[in-house]
């Protein structure tokens, strides 16, 4: 996969459960979603009384843009998915098709709900390396799709400084996947993971349910 910058793509409630191994005790806690992008992550848990925030660059724009800014991505990740079939399991979205329309509807939900949501303050600005918020504020922090991910895009510097950061704020950290848009292990993971255990921290990488790129069921925790 060969992306020039970030994409918008969105995953579900369900998706996150599986891919960050969320209890229903962790989904319980104060969450922050950082790089949510249009995932519907959030518009499901507020109906279910979770307390979630998400936060993206993405949100200045307005809902319809969003949408527009994922109807110009999402021809480009389908075709490129279907070129290269071997590199993807399809348990869960069991074609590209149904990863194009289970997208669809992730989008279409979160953008029903962003305009209130942003109203509510569930919904913020935001970015790495630096977060707005006090120390401690949160007690899970989640990265879906952005750290580790996008390993090309960002140095290790920016990773470090950027998890150090979600811990700041966060109580405890979960990153997913761990592989890179080539279906590589990031070679950021290590250098952090011991640079964190050195400070202190407990990492360990757990196997979850969820798997779309072949290999990349896996979660980093840290706490």
């Amino acid at each position: 996969m060969q992306l020039e910058n970030v994409v918008p793509f969105g995953r579900s409630l369900d998706e996150y459960v599986k891919m960050f191994n969320l209890t229903d005790a962790d989904l319980q806690k104060s969450i922050l979603s950082v790089a949510d992008g249009p995932a519907s992550f959030n518009a499901e848990g507020t109906r279910q009384g979770y307390r979630i925030k998400s936060i993206d660059p993405l949100y200045i724009f307005t809902s319809a843009q969003i949408r527009d800014r994922f109807a110009q991505v999402v021809d480009n990740v389908i075709a490129q998915v279907e070129r290269t079939p071997d590199d993807w399991v399809w348990t869960y979205h069991k074609s590209p098709d149904g990863l194009r329309k289970n997208r669809e509807q992730v989008t279409q939900l979160f953008c029903a709900d962003f305009e209130l949501g942003k109203d509510e303050g569930r919904y913020e600005v935001g970015e790495l390396p630096k977060l707005k918020y006090q120390d401690g504020a949160f007690d899970l922090g989640l990265s879906s799709h952005f750290l580790f991910l996008y390993s090309d895009h960002f140095d290790g510097n920016f990773h470090l400084e950027s998890i150090r950061e979600m811990l700041r704020v966060c109580k405890e950290v979960r990153i997913f996947p761990l592989l890179t848009l080539m279906l590589q292990r990031s070679p950021h993971l290590q250098s952090i993971v011991e640079q964190l255990e050195q400070q202190g921290y407990q990492c360990e990488i757990h196997q979850v349910e969820y798997e779309l790129q072949r290999g990349g069921n896996e979660m980093l925790r840290i706490h």
